[in-house]
C-alpha cells in the first residue's frame, strides 16, 4: 500500500515512517498543509495519516478538499485531541477512522489494513483471480496451491494489478504507486519494463490463469487467459 503520513512534528514523522516502511508500506510524507494538499491534488493514495493540528493550516480543512475532490483515499485521523467532539467531526466529515496520539505502531498498522480491506477487499485480507490467490498480510502468491516467489516489487505490482484487475492501469500511476510520488517525472520507465518481465515470466512458467497485457504507450491490464 501507498501512504501519505501528514505530521508536522519531525521525530515523530520519522519514527512512523520507519517504522511502517518495516511493513512493507511505501510512505510519502508532508509536514504542511500546503505540501499535503499539493500531494492530494496530485497523487493517488491507499490511506491518508491526516494530523489535525498543522503549523499553517487545519489537517479538517485536508479532510474536506478530499472530499470535495470526491477522492476515495481512506484516512486515518492521528491526533493528540481527544475530546468525543473531535472524534465525532472528523468521523462525521469522512473519516474512516481515528487514533489518538500516543499510540502503539502495531495498532496503527491493524487500523491502516483493516480501513484499506474494507474499501477495497469487502474486509477480507485476500484475493483470488482464476488460478491465483494472494495473501495481502502475508505477502505471498499461490498458483494452484503451489506458491510463486516474487521480490518485493514484483509483488507490489502484481497485488496493485489485481486490485485494479480488468482496468487499464497508467505506467505513471503504476509506478508513482510502487516507486513513489517522485516517478511522476522519470525520463524512462525501464525499471518497471523490466520487473514487468520477469512477473510475465513468472506467471507463465506456473501456468497461471492470468496474464499482464501491455497496451503501448500506455500502460497494464491484468486479465485471464
Amino acid at each position: 500500500m501507498k501512504l501519505l503520513l501528514v505530521e508536522d512534528e519531525a521525530d515523530l514523522q520519522e519514527v512512523i515512517r520507519q517504522s511502517l516502511e518495516k511493513e512493507n508500506y511505501l510512505v510519502e510524507t508532508a509536514d504542511s498543509y500546503a505540501l499535503a494538499l499539493d500531494k492530494i491534488v496530485s497523487y493517488e493514495y491507499d490511506c491518508i495519516l491526516l494530523d489535525i493540528m498543522l503549523p499553517d493550516g487545519s489537517g479538517l480543512d485536508l479532510l474536506a478538499e478530499l472530499k470535495q475532490m470526491n477522492k476515495s483515499d481512506n484516512v486515518i485521523i492521528i491526533s493528540a485531541k481527544d475530546a468525543l467532539e473531535d472524534k465525532v467531526k472528523g468521523l462525521d466529515m469522512g473519516a474512516d477512522d481515528y487514533l489518538v496520539k500516543p499510540f502503539h505502531i502495531a495498532e496503527l498498522n491493524a487500523r491502516i489494513k483493516s480501513v484499506w480491506r474494507r474499501k477495497s477487499l469487502n474486509g477480507k485480507n485476500t484475493m483470488e483471480y482464476a488460478n491465483m490467490r494472494m495473501d495481502l498480510d502475508e505477502r505471498q502468491v499461490w498458483i494452484e496451491g503451489n506458491e510463486l516467489l516474487l521480490n518485493r516489487k514484483e509483488f507490489d505490482i502484481l497485488s496493485y494489478l489485481s486490485v485494479n484487475k480488468n482496468r487499464l492501469v497508467n505506467k505513471t500511476a503504476l509506478a508513482e504507486q510502487v516507486w513513489g510520488d517522485y516517478m511522476d517525472g522519470a525520463d524512462d520507465y525501464e525499471f518497471i519494463y523490466s520487473q514487468i518481465k520477469n512477473l510475465r515470466r513468472k506467471l507463465k512458467e506456473n501456468n497461471a490463469g492470468i496474464e499482464i497485457q501491455a497496451v503501448y504507450g500506455i500502460g497494464y491490464k491484468l486479465v485471464t487467459l
